[in-house]
């Protein structure tokens, strides 16, 4: 039987050197924000990959620089223009705090990005991992990464047992990570590291038989790659629902200017019941509606729509859609969250992905 050895991060100086060879001849040289040392550029790049594909990203990207070429015309748009470039692609409270991270880039730092991890670190939405990203790739900074990718790189290569997530285990990666920095070529040292957690070591099927670690990899060797890392421990998903409303007139449609906290915040959305109107289970939903529009007009026609179920981070949201068609509209107060838009201009809306979805079926 082999034996499996485990190598402590000072001892394993070769993985380093292995990465980097690897790297600048199987790594991604061609992705749109390689190449530069513009901090605005990569700071951009990085935000939008948190927790979504290069091939889903690359689009924004360059829709994201055309309209915001620099980080001082990012921090002067108003937050709607840019809650509705960041609209479909998730998590939109990286799209809150890059706007927020603009602003204070041009009113703290002169419109220059920190060159210190530390100092990137602060700003709202760069962690730890990030900003050692930025630094790295802006500023040639000799910083330690630790995204997901990076994580499962490391639990198989090294054979870490437990869940990436827990204290204990996070606390060993990242003084795994750091004791290994190269000493030179942190750059693609550092690309390396990205490449092949998404390139190569992916979560299912991964490619080992291409690995540049297969030989030292303690997961490969004792046939574990399925079992590392360890998964997050199972809880059971809520269960939420709600009723929306799809309130037209004349061609327009009833949105909701949602909060700039919370889900979904500061987009454009379709009213929902229950933040209109209190639940009572002795009131049918008829009554209920009348009751909740009656500021908005009176009602002509209700009509059951398809129901769906949109999938969050922590819990899954049942959506009843109620189509509701008024006989005519009652003039809303100046100050109301609540707007009417033409239907038909209505995708050049900030909208949430699955509201998107839903207005277009109806034509």
């Amino acid at each position: 039987m082999k034996r499996i050895v485990k190598k402590s991060p000072s001892q394993d100086t070769s993985f380093a050197d292995a990465l980097i060879d690897w790297q600048k001849q199987h790594g991604r040289h061609q992705l749109p924000w390689q190449g530069t040392r513009d901090a605005y550029r990569i700071w951009l790049s990085e935000i939008m990959l948190q927790q979504t594909q290069v091939a889903t990203v690359i689009p924004y990207y360059a829709r994201f620089l055309d309209s915001f070429p620099d980080v001082a015309a990012l921090a002067a748009a108003p937050t709607e223009t840019v809650m509705v470039h960041w609209s479909g692609l998730g998590y939109y409270t990286r799209a809150r705090n890059l706007h927020r991270c603009a602003q204070q880039v041009v009113s703290n730092h002169a419109g220059r990005f920190p060159s210190d991890p530390e100092t990137l670190a602060s700003l709202p939405g760069i962690g730890k991992s990030t900003a050692a990203a930025i630094a790295t790739f802006a500023f040639g900074a000799r910083a330690a990464i630790l995204d997901g990718n990076v994580k499962r790189v490391f639990c198989r290569v090294f054979g870490v047992e437990g869940f990436p997530g827990q204290a204990a285990v996070e606390k060993n990666l990242w003084q795994r990570a750091e004791a290994m920095l190269p000493a030179r070529e942190i750059e693609a040292y550092t690309q390396g590291l990205m490449d092949l957690g998404a390139t190569l070591c992916t979560r299912t099927r991964p490619a080992c038989d291409r690995c540049p670690m297969q030989s030292r990899c303690i997961a490969h060797a004792s046939g574990r790659t399925a079992e590392l890392p360890a998964r997050k421990p199972k809880k059971a998903i809520p269960e939420k629902s709600t009723v929306m409303l799809v309130v037209v007139h004349k061609g327009e449609i009833l949105m909701e200017q949602r909060p700039p906290e919370g889900i979904w915040g500061g987009l454009l959305s379709l009213p929902e019941l229950n933040r209109l109107f209190s639940e009572n289970s002795d009131v049918d939903l008829d009554e209920k509606l009348a009751l909740a529009l009656s500021s908005f007009g009176d009602i002509d026609e209700i009509m059951m729509l398809s129901s769906f179920v949109h999938g969050f981070t922590h819990y899954r949201l049942s959506v009843m859609p109620v189509q509701v068609t008024l006989r005519q509209r009652h003039v809303m107060a100046a100050q109301s969250d609540y707007q009417w838009r033409a239907l038909a201009q209505i995708s050049d809306a900030a909208l949430p992905s699955p509201v998107r979805k839903l207005l277009a079926t109806l034509g």
